[in-house]
């Protein structure tokens, strides 16, 4: 079943004044993908994201997500069985740690939603270990853990609740490189092995790039873009509508596509096979007979 969003509009009150977040935005998601949602600061990424499970119910427009319907005027009451099947984790999700021991904040969530001691101790064990979180860490606080660490077991504590849907906004900030692509590996575990959809978003589009299936650009509260990543990344023009910094690595393979007459590959896009990429278009330029 899809996620759709039907012409949705989201203003901002307050202050005096109105701030449009979302502006007739149409937006189509398969579930099971790992999706990159992309955009300028003030573009609406977060705004679209707390739309997901119903923190924000749009102004005008239709939402459908799973079984559940959103619409204008609806009260937020009812919707823990949304809340349950769409996982939000807000940016810097470790300040909303809060428990004695790592344990305790992973099993806060199935608690809430009706489990019981023990289902939910599984639960909190199972997500550790999805997160790549070892049994030993879990009788820790988690204020004495690695920066690393207390990001992923603030992830897994949404994830104890086993969602459908794991929606992250910016999960990989402030992160060294190692554990940003270790994190944002396990997060592409969670959708090619368990089929969750993964919904992440970011404005550093080099950091999804050897994960992400599926490309949204927001600009202006509009989409601007949906697509698959090599469609976007042959549209340089595009990206720098949507105020995106183009990454070098890119940006080369632009202009190495443009000069010897490629096509642009098709993603993911890890380094070693960008580097095979080159290799073989460069080979397949040596065996071609020379111009008479």
């Amino acid at each position: 079943m899809a996620l759709t969003f039907e012409q949705v509009t989201y203003t901002y009150k307050g202050g005096g004044g109105r701030q449009t977040g979302l502006n007739g935005l149409d937006l189509t998601l398969a579930e099971g993908r790992f999706i990159a949602v992309l955009g300028a600061s003030g573009s609406g990424k977060s705004t679209l994201l707390q739309h997901f499970n119903g923190i924000l119910l749009p102004d005008a427009g239709r939402i459908r997500v799973l079984d559940f319907v959103l619409e204008p005027g609806q009260s937020g009451k009812g919707l823990k069985p949304l809340r349950r099947q769409v996982g939000l984790v807000f940016q810097f999700p470790e300040q909303q740690l809060f428990a004695e021991t790592v344990e305790k904040d992973l099993m806060y969530g199935p608690l809430n939603f009706g489990a019981g001691e023990r289902e939910a101790r599984e639960a909190a064990h199972r997500a550790a270990a999805a997160l790549g979180l070892g049994e030993e860490l879990l009788g820790r606080s988690p204020f004495h853990l690695s920066g690393g660490q207390m990001r992923k077991a603030a992830i897994a504590t949404v994830l104890a609740s086993d969602p459908e849907v794991l929606v992250l906004d910016e999960p990989a900030a402030t992160l060294d490189q190692a554990s940003r692509d270790e994190l944002l590996g396990l997060l592409a575990g969670l959708c090619r092995e368990r089929g969750k959809t993964v919904i992440l978003v970011t404005h550093r589009l080099e950091e999804v790039l050897p994960y992400a299936e599926e490309y949204v650009l927001l600009a202006e509260g509009r989409t601007l873009f949906h697509g698959a990543p090599h469609e976007l990344l042959a549209n340089a023009g595009l990206m720098d509508r949507a105020g995106i910094v183009t990454p070098p690595a890119v940006r080369f393979l632009q202009e190495f596509a443009e000069r010897f007459g490629v096509p642009f590959p098709e993603g993911p896009y890890p380094t070693g096979r960008l580097a095979a990429y080159i290799a073989e278009a460069l080979e397949a330029q040596a065996g071609k007979p020379s111009p008479q």
